[in-house]
Parts: structure tokens; C-alpha cells; sequence
């Protein structure tokens, strides 16, 4: 298979300087990771798809899962899944619904039911009905969507457990932290909250998460 090329977003820096002008933690965490940032794979199919194996898992079992769904074919790709056998899936680690999630992803491309090529024009809340509209994406899995594919840059995933925990950390000293203390801190991170999302997963773990 030839190389993936990863695209990064060209508002990365403008992004950095911003955050560490607005927010103490964020002015503190940047410089720490001066090498790495947010890249897309430029496949929406497979976005959603680790997307889907990802849930509810840690990103070390996710990455795990994914290396051994992805032998199981030459190319992941809709047809490709669709030819796939379930026990085979299932070895690989997936749940029985994570593997019907996967076909019922595969056939909703396949079947050309989602608009692709509309997305870049659409603003985030469009996109996320339109994804959630398949079985197995929630809100969660299209605002991933959103970070790691479409490149938005103020994306605030409050259902992200790594996001919440992070916030906990690096603001309240590990104190737990409601929905509402996260989207006060995150007013700061306006208008890139995808980036300083970034960097708080960061903080937890310095090896970043792809999708």
C-alpha cells in the first residue's frame, strides 16, 4: 500500500500563539510539544471507522484492535469491510455491535447515502446530524470527525472522557470537573478549541491519538 500523506492544518500555528496569549496552561503545555500536531488521513471512511473501533476504549486497546481489523483486508475500504467475514471481525477483537456499526458504515458509502463532498462546505452541527443519522456514530464519534478529518478548528468534545480528565488535571488539580467547569475554562480557547482539545489529550498521553 503506498504511504498515507497526512495534512496538517495551516492554522496550527496562528492557533499556538493564540492559546498561549489567552490561557496560563496552554502557554505552559505548547512548548512541550513543539514537534507534533494535529494531521488528517484525508479518508473520511477510515476516520469513522477507527472512530468506531475507538469507543469506549482506551486509545493503547483501540490501536491494538485497528492493527489486527486492518489485516483482515488489503485496502479498508467499504467494499473491502463488506466482504469481510463477522467471525473474522469479531477475532480481531471488535464487539459483535462495533462490527455491525462497521458494516452498516461500509454500506451507508458504499450506497453513496452520505455527502462526502458536501462536508467541507457545511458547518460543524450539519455534519454531525448527517453522520449521527448512521448507526453506531453519536456525537462523539462526529465531532472526531470534525477534529481529526474535516480539520475544525473549534471543535469542544465535552462527551471525551481524555478531555475531561485532562481539564481536571491541568485547571482543578484532579478535583472532578462537570460539563459546565469544562465549557468555563474552554470560553479561553475560543475560537480554537480543537487545538487546545489537542493539547490536553496531549498532557495525558504524550503519543498522539489518530483516527
Amino acid at each position: 500500500m503506498p504511504p498515507i500523506k497526512l495534512s496538517t492544518p495551516e492554522y496550527w500555528a496562528q492557533a499556538c500563539t493564540h492559546l498561549a496569549k489567552k490561557d496560563r496552561v496552554m502557554k505552559r503545555l505548547i512548548p512541550q510539544f513543539p514537534d507534533a500536531c494535529l494531521q488528517s488521513r484525508g479518508d473520511a471512511f477510515v476516520t469513522l471507522a477507527r472512530s468506531i473501533v475507538g469507543q469506549q476504549i482506551s486509545v493503547k486497546a483501540a490501536q491494538s484492535v485497528w492493527d489486527r481489523f486492518a489485516k483482515l483486508s488489503r485496502s479498508i475500504t467499504p467494499p473491502g469491510v463488506l466482504k469481510l467475514k463477522v467471525d473474522d471481525m469479531r477475532a480481531s477483537g471488535l464487539s459483535a455491535r462495533k462490527v455491525e456499526y462497521l458494516v452498516d458504515l461500509a454500506l451507508h458509502f458504499h450506497g453513496k447515502k452520505v455527502r462526502v463532498k458536501d462536508w467541507q462546505a457545511m458547518d460543524d452541527e450539519a455534519i454531525i446530524e448527517d453522520l449521527v443519522a448512521i448507526r453506531g456514530i453519536g456525537r462523539w464519534t462526529a465531532e472526531m470527525f470534525l477534529i481529526f478529518h474535516l480539520l475544525r478548528p473549534n471543535v469542544l468534545p465535552l462527551d471525551d472522557v481524555g478531555l475531561i480528565n485532562g481539564i481536571s488535571k491541568n485547571y482543578f488539580s484532579g478535583e472532578p470537573v462537570s460539563r459546565s467547569d469544562a465549557r468555563e475554562v474552554a470560553q479561553a480557547w475560543q475560537p480554537f478549541s480543537s487545538v487546545a482539545t489537542w493539547y490536553i489529550w496531549r498532557s495525558l498521553d504524550p503519543l498522539p491519538v489518530e483516527y
